[in-house]
This record gives structure tokens, C-alpha cells and sequence, in this order.
């Protein structure tokens, strides 16, 4: 990946703000996948959440919890749907191990460390990306390479 693709996560404009419902998107090869993303949170946001705001008050009136879930819901609707209704996997970055990669493989200190949540409830997927909403939005967590990744495993390598 570039450094622009590891440089990339899921970061909002402030909370409380008129843009307060909307990702921030660089440069690049990243844009396609915040746009696809971007869409689940308005849908959430607009359809799902319950509130007693009107629809463009919903948008406008989120503060930083109410952010992180509703990325964490429109991870979880794409990780689901991905993995045909019935699956959902979480790709999370684990401690750094020592191992010598094999033959013709390029070590990248990243790739090495990722770990596989396999979930078969949208809701337990769900509550657990909210739990480490951190690893998808926090400054350096490769959050966007991380969310790619958890596509893949949902959809199957197979698929």
C-alpha cells in the first residue's frame, strides 16, 4: 500500500458542526471506499437512529459518540452485506510478532499482525467494531487498509 492508502482512516469533521455527519476524504485511491461508507452513515443517520430531530437536524446535531456509532453501523451494514447476510468478518492490528516472513514474501510490519474476528450476528459485530471504533478512526491505524481487509474475509476469498 502507498502511504497515502496507509495513511488513510475514517476521521469526521468536528462534532456539533454543519459537516458534523460527513468523513473527510484525501486525495486518491481511498475516496471510493469513505464515498461507499459515507453513504451507510446518511442512510443511518437519516432512516435508522432514532431521534427527535428532523431529518437535516440528524445530520448536523452529532457529537463525537454519535459519530463513532454511526460509523461503527455502516461498518457493520457493509461487513454483513458483504458477507452475504450470514457472516461478518473484523480485521484488527494485534501487538508486533516476531517471525520471519516466507520465501518471496515482503514483510510490511503490518499485514503480519492483523487478527480475524469472525462474527455469525450483525448485532455482536456491530457492538464489537463500536468497542474498538479506535482501530478504524485513531490517527495511524491504517483504519480504511484494515476495513478493505475485513471486505475481503467478509465477502470470501472464494466469492
Amino acid at each position: 500500500f502507498s502511504c497515502e492508502w496507509a495513511a488513510a482512516h475514517f476521521r469526521f469533521h468536528p462534532p456539533h458542526s454543519h459537516l458534523a455527519y460527513a468523513l473527510q476524504a484525501g486525495k486518491g485511491g481511498t475516496r471510493a471506499i469513505l464515498a461507499a461508507v459515507q453513504a451507510h452513515i446518511i442512510t443511518y443517520l437519516l432512516f435508522t437512529r432514532e431521534t427527535e430531530w428532523t431529518h437535516l437536524e440528524r445530520l448536523c446535531r452529532l457529537g463525537r459518540g454519535e459519530q463513532g456509532q454511526a460509523l461503527a453501523t455502516a461498518l457493520a451494514e457493509t461487513l454483513w452485506a458483504a458477507g452475504g447476510g450470514g457472516r461478518a468478518v473484523v480485521c484488527l492490528v494485534t501487538a508486533p510478532i516476531s517471525t520471519m516472513p516466507r520465501e518471496g514474501y515482503r514483510a510490511n510490519s503490518f499485514t503480519e499482525r492483523i487478527r480475524l474476528f469472525e462474527f455469525s450476528e450483525k448485532a455482536a459485530a456491530q457492538e464489537f467494531i463500536f468497542d474498538h471504533i479506535n482501530c478504524f478512526k485513531g490517527e495511524g491505524s491504517h483504519g480504511v487498509i484494515l476495513f478493505l481487509y475485513s471486505l475481503l474475509f467478509s465477502r470470501t476469498l472464494e466469492r
